[in-house]
């Protein structure tokens, strides 16, 4: 599908399908980039269809405990937790991974919502990645990964069908990989942490990074797709957000008329979250590797289809990028993806 303004326009007017509902008594949910916008509002729908535990992953203590009494006042709800998750810290993610796994139970739903948008100059992380590219990216890759033999673990255990929610975006459809970057020997080594490339892409590095998401939803739901287990891409639309809110001058004069006409609420947007994690009940298969829009199955853009070759590459490249940053990876990938190369 390719995109156009008129289509982005007439779908961002569209009116928004009510949230889905269904009970989630008994089961885990974890969502991150909980404390404000899109995440909160998310969390606040899963708080009403009472999970037995819910898990807010934020980045600050202070807004997350702020969110987690919200929460409770707004919903009534109180078996929430918040936890610390920095996913511009590599440590962070393997800390917040371990100790989920030490403690053991459930987890049906995992929402990876925390991202953002680039800064004007170049830098990179004390990983020694692009800030966008590790927290959106390589460290949601690396969560994902981490909590999925949790995520395989439950399905078989209370024979259920968890499902591990992308958050993407509509953007995916405007941008494309550099051919440069893929006929590279290490392409997101180039990608996330070459500075001489970066600087020339900063414009596009969201979008790029929203396209990356699909292709890792696909890819990894090929590669379990023995497996009970639903993993899929979403895009909330274009909302109100606090992720532009260092946009300054002119940029930021437009994003204000483009808000007024166009954007959605932040509650509004976090409808498309929890359908892809709880809807499309009646043929749950179909959600399988999909990109989800306004509560539907939509078809992602041409270059996502076509270039299945770019996914195959960048799956493998991010498997040999993540086993050297937690060797527990290179366990997984032989634990749960040789089954499928087998069957």
């Amino acid at each position: 599908m390719k995109f156009t303004i008129t289509r982005f326009i007439s779908e961002q007017w569209n009116p928004v399908p009510e949230v889905v509902q269904t009970s989630l008594e008994g089961k885990t949910v974890i969502v991150t980039g909980a404390n404000n916008g899109i995440g909160f509002e998310a969390a606040k729908h899963f708080a009403r269809m009472n999970p037995g535990r819910l898990i807010m992953a934020c980045r600050s203590q202070q807004r997350g405990e702020e969110a987690v009494s919200n929460l409770k006042r707004e919903t009534g709800y109180s078996n929430v937790e918040l936890w610390m998750l920095d996913l511009a810290s590599f440590a962070s993610v393997q800390t917040f991974s371990e100790r989920f796994n030490k403690e053991g139970g459930r987890l049906d739903i995992l929402v990876e919502n925390a991202g953002i948008l680039p800064e004007k100059t170049f830098k990179l992380t004390d990983d020694g990645w692009e800030p966008v590219f590790q927290v959106n990216n390589l460290s949601t890759s690396l969560l994902a990964l981490l909590l999925l033999p949790r995520l395989v673990e439950t399905a078989q255990k209370y024979q259920t069908t968890p499902r591990l929610v992308i958050v993407s975006s509509e953007m995916h459809f405007v941008t494309t990989i550099d051919e440069a970057v893929l006929e590279n020997d290490n392409p997101l080594a180039m990608f996330g942490s070459s500075e001489q490339y970066i600087q020339g892409a900063l414009k596009t590095r969201y979008e790029d990074s929203k396209l990356l998401n699909v292709f890792f939803a696909r890819a990894l739901n090929e590669k379990i797709r023995h497996q009970a287990l639903i993993i899929n891409s979403v895009t909330p639309g274009y909302c109100y957000s606090s992720l532009r809110k260092n946009f300054s001058g002119l940029r930021a004069w437009v994003d204000w008329l483009m808000e007024k006409a166009l954007a959605r609420t932040a509650e509004e947007g976090s409808r498309q979250l929890i359908w892809a994690a709880v809807g499309g009940a009646d043929d749950e298969e179909a959600l399988r590797g999909a990109y989800i829009s306004l509560a539907q199955i939509r078809e992602p853009s041409d270059y996502v289809v076509e270039r299945k070759d770019v996914q195959d590459k960048l799956w493998e490249n991010l498997l040999d990028e993540l086993i050297k940053i937690d060797a527990s990876i290179q366990d997984i990938r032989e634990e749960h993806f040789k089954q499928s190369a087998e069957a």
